[in-house]
């Protein structure tokens, strides 16, 4: 063989090895990154393929697809009472991708799970029928607190405390996910970046602002647990005026006249008294503080519902007086709806916390189950006995202190109010809170629930958690109890 062409068949079959070394490396080690790689155009034409599996609630479907016309995206997102339930589902878009609960299942939604496959569809790559996804939302609840926030800026959460199943969780301003789900949706895309009310952010899950004198209702707990006092009816050591140790701040209370000296737990819950609680947190220290606010959650870096809740904080490394703003919910102390509603929901359920979750199964297109949540998975937060005592001191915030507009005839109802200052020097407009317990005396149904009103348009001299927040828990936790 001439030398020129041996020396050229020698180059082209190293050529021909190197390339079958390529499409081996390829297949077999790069596929998986290929395959789950963004900008693979692949991907968003399969999710897109058939139409999508439901969010269901309540038996019913609060999602939908539509066939699009043109493109090689075959079908589109589509949302029935897509405001009320973004806070809950997400949205599922051509162009910008999905969120909450339509991207944690987006495989089973679309039918790209391999659980949803036989073994020869595994094999295959055949796309299967796309399964579902039941949330454990009450409609009543859900439509209940979003009639009622209207157009304020702000979030509730309403859980059944026995079992942890998220009852309603909104927030406001909403969104509609329809607007947004095609791939020429960019104006309206752009206006909901561009809002300052932030439509796109789940307040009730990812907004964690100051609690307030929500807050107290923690440091209650971490003073009768440690022995700080043994009762809820026992006289603290409270001076009122109260000055911050190691300065000449004097806290006030909201109530100059209000009996706050010295006051019991339950009667600075019932006005709200911040010289006890700020005088109680000093006195217990931050460790003790923040031992406490961890059992009941806070400082959490995965809470998962399954949609992840960032995280509500208790901060460290403070002075003493410090510890003691934190006692009234303030200094650095953030908190989200759901974390203040996991406080009230322990103290309901005897002091057990149950996981909180909004999903109680996830199901093949048969109707099969592809995966289950246990109600009532809990930890004890606090012992039977401070949990009833809270209780009862929460009922008299209802019936006789700042909660009364949480009140439900025939229902034992318990409260704490909270109003949260909000810029430097409180230069913004207050947070209105309130975090509640009610309890059907006849049927036993209970609920637990947080709102927070960001901002209502309100005067200043206007907010507070009894006339801004409780009125909206109150009719949450009546629907849950009538439902």
């Amino acid at each position: 063989m001439n030398r020129t062409i041996r020396r050229a068949s020698v180059f082209c079959l190293l050529l021909v090895l190197a390339l079958l070394g390529r499409a081996t490396w390829v297949q077999a080690y790069q596929a998986p990154a290929l395959a789950d790689d963004d900008h693979n155009r692949r991907n968003t034409i399969a999710q897109y393929a058939q139409p999508l599996g439901d969010i269901i609630v309540a038996g019913s479907p609060v999602t939908g697809s539509k066939r699009t016309q043109g493109g090689d995206l075959a079908h589109k997102r589509t949302y029935t009472q897509g405001e009320l339930y973004a806070a809950v589902t997400g949205y599922s878009s051509q162009a910008y991708g999905a969120t909450q609960l339509e991207g944690i299942y987006s495989h089973v939604l679309d039918g790209t799970d391999d659980r949803l496959k036989n073994p020869l569809d595994v094999v295959t790559g055949k796309q299967a029928a796309p399964g579902s996804v039941l949330t454990t939302i009450d409609p009543d609840v859900q439509k209940a607190a979003y009639e009622a926030l209207g157009d304020d800026k702000g979030a509730a959460v309403a859980i059944d405390p026995r079992t942890g199943r998220i009852l309603g969780m909104v927030s406001t301003p909403s969104y509609d996910p329809s607007k947004i789900s095609g791939t020429s949706d960019g104006d309206t895309w752009q206006e909901l970046l561009a809002d300052p009310d932030k439509p796109l952010v789940n307040r009730a899950l990812r907004q964690p602002l100051a609690p307030g004198s929500t807050f107290k209702l923690v440091v209650a707990s971490a003073a009768l647990e440690n022995g700080l006092y043994s009762s809820v009816d026992e006289r603290t050591d409270s001076p009122d005026p109260y000055t911050l140790p190691g300065t000449s701040t004097v806290l006030k209370n909201e109530s100059a006249s209000a009996p706050c000296e010295n006051a019991t737990l339950r009667t600075a819950l019932q006005y709200s008294c911040n010289n006890v609680f700020a005088k109680v947190a000093a006195d217990l220290g931050e460790d003790k503080v923040r031992a406490m606010a961890e059992k009941f959650g806070f400082n959490t870096e995965k809470l998962d519902v399954p949609v992840r809740a960032s995280k509500s904080v208790y901060p460290s490394g403070m002075d003493k007086s410090s510890t003691a703003l934190t006692g009234i919910g303030q200094f650095e102390v953030t908190a989200t709806p759901m974390q203040m509603a996991m406080v009230s929901a322990a103290l309901a359920n005897g002091g057990e916390l149950a996981a909180p979750h909004m999903v109680s199964e996830v199901t093949d297109s048969d109707g099969n189950a592809l995966q289950k949540f246990a109600d009532g998975d809990t930890k004890r937060v606090v012992s039977a006995s401070t949990a009833e005592q809270l209780r009862s001191a929460m009922v008299t915030v209802v019936e006789q202190g700042t909660g009364t507009n949480a009140r439900i005839d025939g229902a034992e109802v318990g409260g704490k109010t909270g109003t949260a200052q909000n810029g430097v020097g409180n230069s913004n407009t207050p947070y209105a809170w309130f975090t509640s317990y009610a309890k059907d005396k006849s049927t036993g149904k209970e609920v637990a629930v947080a709102v927070v009103v960001e901002d209502s348009g309100s005067a200043r001299s206007e907010v507070s958690g009894n006339g801004l927040a409780a009125p909206i828990a109150q009719k949450m936790m009546k629907a849950a109890l009538q439902g």
